[in-house]
């Protein structure tokens, strides 16, 4: 089917807030491939294939590998994954999952042992930032196309 709607040229200032916060997210100091790779993970659980197709190849554009791009479903059963990332990993399917899983104690304990407050943070606000749009493409009806 394609876009539905030219959703930039309808809601412009609603999407340069989207814009602002993804201008925000890359400025954190959460790692870069590690941004990617929890934006490749939320966008599996999701199913927003417009997004995988994206994240999928800025990863590799980062130099990430095909391994851990592949397996990142399956983070838990994985050794070259850091604990860093796997808490990051876990971290980011409780959010997105959050009628279901919540954020229990213990996750934002073992967090917190990895990311001071503002990385805290700044992981919940890259977290949303993808839900925001894997939600956005697939109700907008893009598709993944060839990169």
């Amino acid at each position: 089917m394609g876009q539905r709607i030219p959703y930039y040229e309808i809601a412009p200032d609603g999407m340069k807030i989207i814009m602002d916060m993804e201008k925000y997210t890359k400025k954190s100091a959460i790692e870069r491939k590690l941004r990617e790779l929890i934006k490749i993970r939320v966008s599996q659980i999701n199913g927003c294939a417009y997004c995988l197709n994206m994240h999928t190849a800025d990863a590799r554009k980062m130099g990430e590998t095909e391994q851990r791009i592949y397996c990142v479903s399956a983070w838990q059963e994985c050794e070259f994954y850091t604990e860093e990332e796997k808490v990051a990993l876990e971290f980011a399917e409780h959010v997105t999952l959050i009628p279901t899983k919540r954020v229990p104690d213990g996750l934002y304990q073992r967090v917190r042992e990895h990311y001071d407050e503002k990385q805290y943070v700044d992981l919940v606000l890259i977290i949303n930032q993808i839900n925001n749009w894997n939600r956005i493409s697939i109700a907008m009806g893009n598709i993944a196309t060839e990169i």
